[in-house]
């Protein structure tokens, strides 16, 4: 026990050195608290941030403009604090863009702002308005050609990209650590079988099969976590092989043997812990590859669909701006995908370092 108490010190002592590995660690944990807490930290906080203000679509960094509040017709009810947390809160007063107003006894007349020539004048009674009608909003990121704030769906996007890394990352482990480790413990025919399964998934185009089962489950959110992941499943499955058949002959997997432990005992207490370093690689690599798959399908619209914010989607539904007056629509939620990818697979060339027993401390 002091033994692999004082390995994970080693590692732990190794990865901290490695200032690339520290880096994507505190972009990761950043990108996780920024999902987990997104509706609140989004300046946009209604579901999927999907305000959509058509008159201020297309604009850039660093816009502002004033709006009055008008009460909506329905009436809208007040959320949980974790209902709020996992969906958002759907907005009481719908946003009415103006150049100015004027408050005249119980009503306030106003230009409404309708594009950047024409204004239309409009009247409401204080009653329609929130009790403090008049905001002033920015919107950092610009806003996307419906007017919704890019910098709130960006944040709001973050869920999807984690998400689709995590559930793809767990599929990937389940099916890969028990076909590797059935592969590579008992070998013969059931080597034999797994591998060829394993090799006709290989030589498949990720994206191809990725395709297949989207047409087969369809288009959503659900669908392409189920999708990506049992695509990914086979560099794990190879790996775990690889390892197994390396250490199946070693004394303390003869000793559970000699122990009367069964197999399945054997591989999940015994061989697993013993292995988990390069897996843990592995899976750092294979999270970022999710997040660039899921950007992709969405981008060429078989993976998340609106209004759900998706970065791949995002680029999708703004990258004809990169040629006209406004490229930072698509190059934003772009540099979040870089950023992300980044992240883990600087993380994992720096397990890699830390998980070699061969390091120097």
């Amino acid at each position: 026990m002091k033994e692999v108490r004082s390995f994970q010190a080693a590692a732990w002592k190794r990865l901290r050195k490695n200032k690339g590995a520290v880096f994507g660690l505190v972009v990761i944990t950043l990108a996780v608290v920024t999902a987990i807490a997104a509706y609140f930290i989004a300046p946009d906080h209604s579901p999927y941030a999907n305000r959509i203000i058509l008159e201020i679509g297309g604009r850039k960094p660093g816009f502002h403009q004033q709006f009055i509040k008008v009460k909506k017709e329905k009436q809208v009810s007040s959320p949980g604090i974790f209902k709020q947390l996992l969906s958002g809160k759907e907005d009481v007063y719908s946003y009415i863009p103006v150049t100015s107003y004027e408050i005249k006894k119980d009503s306030i007349i106003v230009q409404k702002y309708v594009d950047e020539t024409l204004n239309e004048r409009q009247a409401y009674t204080l009653s329609q308005l929130a009790p403090y009608p008049v905001t002033t909003k920015k919107f950092l990121l610009g806003t996307d050609k419906y007017g919704r704030d890019i910098l709130s769906r960006i944040i709001i996007g973050t869920r999807v990209s984690l998400s689709v890394g995590l559930i793809t990352v767990i599929i990937s482990l389940s099916i890969g650590l028990i076909l590797g480790s059935l592969a590579g413990f008992y070998g013969g025919k059931t080597d034999q079988i797994i591998m060829w399964f394993i090799n006709v998934i290989w030589s498949i185009p990720t994206l191809l099969l990725v395709f297949a089962i989207t047409l087969v489950l369809g288009k959503g959110f659900w669908q392409i976590f189920i999708a990506v992941g049992l695509t990914m499943w086979v560099n794990i499955a190879r790996l775990v092989r690889g390892q197994v058949l390396s250490v199946r002959e070693l004394e303390y997997v003869e000793a559970a043997r000699a122990l009367g432990f069964s197999n399945i005992r054997t591989i999940a207490r015994h061989i697993w812990p013993n292995i988990i370093g390069p897996v843990m690689v592995i899976t750092a690599s294979n999270f970022a590859s999710a997040i660039i798959i899921e950007a992709g399908l969405s981008f060429l619209g078989i993976g998340v669909q609106p209004p759900q914010p998706s970065w791949g989607l995002m680029i999708k539904e703004n990258y004809n701006f990169i040629i006209t007056q406004n490229p930072m629509l698509a190059l934003a939620p772009g540099f979040a995908i870089m950023l992300l990818v980044l992240a883990f697979n600087l993380l994992g060339n720096g397990l890699s370092d830390a998980l070699n027993v061969r390091s120097k401390n």
